[in-house]
């Protein structure tokens, strides 16, 4: 089983990507969003946390422009009487407005995407990502990608929280091409043997190996 760290130092570009998992020897749920970009308008971003959540806002607004605003700025995780919904888009909203009548994750996001298509971005057609946590045992994931002849292929999965184990989804594979490979498969589990989430994000942060 890979490693957190060492699974994303071999990565070249793994777009977006959430993580969810349980902290070792803790009771505890982690939940992690990430963002890397290689045009303009992808790196004009920052992650900026709010009372309800996480939000992706631009660094520079006329850089955003020169991409698509409607795909590059979004709610990225939102909190709501101990649900928590995560994603790569503006579904966020609509899954935690689900996620809010339902103990039920699964239930939640298949509700939430029924709707819901792969990015229009052409030629790469980025996969929506998604997670939802309600409390319990498990996580539900999902991904909705792009299938022979434009069709939607819609992907859910019910993840059980494991101590020291993190389930990964991705919008990318991780390799630096043109066009860039949508990400493929199920979720992957990672071996996270840390015990507090800020040691998880400055894991993570150093694994990415940013530029500054």
């Amino acid at each position: 089983m890979n490693k957190l760290r060492s699974y994303f130092s071999g990565l070249e570009y793994p777009g977006r990507f959430i993580i969810g998992g349980q902290l070792k020897d803790l009771d505890e749920v982690f939940l992690v969003y990430g963002i890397t970009g290689r045009s303009v308008a992808s790196q004009a971003r920052r992650l900026v946390k709010k009372e309800n959540g996480l939000w992706v806002e631009p660094t520079d607004p006329q850089l955003i422009v020169s991409g698509n605003p409607d795909l590059l700025i979004y709610p990225a995780m939102l909190f709501s009487t101990g649900r928590i919904a995560v994603s790569n888009g503006k579904q966020t909203t609509e899954i935690i407005r689900v996620l809010e009548k339902t103990m039920d994750p699964v239930l939640a996001l298949t509700q939430a995407l029924k709707d819901w298509k792969y990015e229009p971005d052409g030629p790469v057609f980025t996969p929506r990502i998604s997670l939802a946590f309600a409390g319990g045992f498990c996580l539900a994931a999902s991904i909705i990608k792009r299938g022979e002849f434009g069709t939607v292929i819609r992907n859910y999965f019910e993840l059980p929280l494991i101590p020291g184990r993190g389930w990964l989804i991705m919008t990318y594979m991780g390799i630096n091409a043109d066009p860039v490979p949508a990400f493929l498969g199920e979720p992957i589990l990672l071996e996270v043997p840390l015990k507090r989430a800020e040691e998880i994000a400055v894991e993570l942060y150093e694994s990415l190996n940013p530029t500054p």
